[in-house]
């Protein structure tokens, strides 16, 4: 059967920079989803994320925009937006589990507020022509509350619903729900995406073979912590390739030169690289020991020569 492999969105993570360099020298991943746009009741973009979602710095991806809000007017003010710069799709996003978005009654804080969402939902398919896509969790509370949703979901054309088959007040602790993720796939007549605990190529198999009727599906954290994963399961193999070492080198090499240039100062650059290390250091054989050298490195001098020295251990 084949299938259809999505990159889901990561604050902080899987911007622009990100998900070229990991379509460089990895591919694998079909469709990416952008970050959300988050207005906080100001219409205005920011221009952080006007340059996340730029065509000519997605030139040879297909991206998908994000939005995050409890608001019509915010909701049509993004959609305008994106149509402007090129995009047909805006995903809508009923998953962040964060508590400073959940308790603004965004993301997964929203998914109880049936009326709010059934009212977005119209006004989007009435007054604007872009197609709606939705990203969710199972609830915030429990994983009975998305089954509120899905009989307002199916009053819509919406194109998919992706469903990461947690709670918000979860966070990322604690297993998924395959059970309730089986629920919404019988209760709802849309087109589901799977979405969670990706994080392997045997992962992957467990999950086809739990969910047969799923064709698309969506890695969010296991993407950034190996970017190999994609290409992996699309072949087939649990074998990292010959020059595992020098692809990684390259792509960590184009981030951090991307970030050298985009983030002002020492201490900015550090951090960015210090939380993609929480991720990277999974794919060395010591990820404990990696990390811990990683977070020890606090000048551009030191975390460059620790990386060298990380990297020449591993080949």
């Amino acid at each position: 059967m084949s299938f259809t492999l999505l990159s889901s969105p990561l604050q902080g993570f899987t911007d622009f920079r990100f998900r070229n360099a990991q379509n460089k020298y990895f591919g694998g991943i079909d469709t990416f989803y952008s970050p959300y746009i988050r207005l906080n009741g100001k219409l205005v973009i920011k221009s952080s994320y006007e340059r996340d979602l730029l065509l000519e710095n997605n030139n040879t991806l297909e991206v998908i925009p994000q939005v995050i809000t409890n608001d019509a007017e915010e909701f049509l003010f993004v959609s305008k937006y994106v149509r402007e710069l090129g995009y047909k799709e805006l995903n809508w996003n009923l998953g962040c589990p964060y508590p400073m978005v959940t308790k603004s009654g965004m993301g997964s804080g929203l998914i109880k507020n049936t009326e709010q969402i059934n009212n977005i939902l119209d006004r989007a398919h009435s007054e604007t022509d872009i197609i709606v896509s939705m990203k969710m969790r199972l609830g915030y509370d429990t994983t009975e509350e998305i089954l509120d949703v899905l009989p307002i979901l199916d009053r819509y054309p919406i194109k998919n619903i992706a469903i990461h088959a947690r709670i918000g007040k979860q966070l990322y602790k604690g297993g998924v729900h395959l059970d309730a993720f089986q629920q919404c796939i019988d209760n709802t007549k849309h087109k589901l995406y799977y979405n969670g605990d990706i994080t392997s190529v045997a992962k992957f198999h467990e999950m086809q073979e739990r969910f047969p009727s799923i064709d698309h599906w969506m890695i969010g954290r296991g993407l950034i912590a190996d970017p190999f994963l994609p290409s992996m399961i699309k072949n087939n193999t649990t074998e990292y390739p010959k020059n595992k070492m020098e692809l990684f080198s390259a792509f960590h090499d184009t981030l951090y030169e991307g970030y050298s240039e985009s983030l002002s100062g020492q201490t900015h650059i550090l951090l960015k690289m210090h939380h993609l290390w929480e991720y990277f250091s999974v794919i060395f054989s010591n990820p404990h020991k990696v990390h811990k050298n990683i977070k020890k490195a606090k000048s551009i001098r030191n975390y460059e020569a620790t990386v060298k020295e990380i990297i020449a251990k591993e080949k």
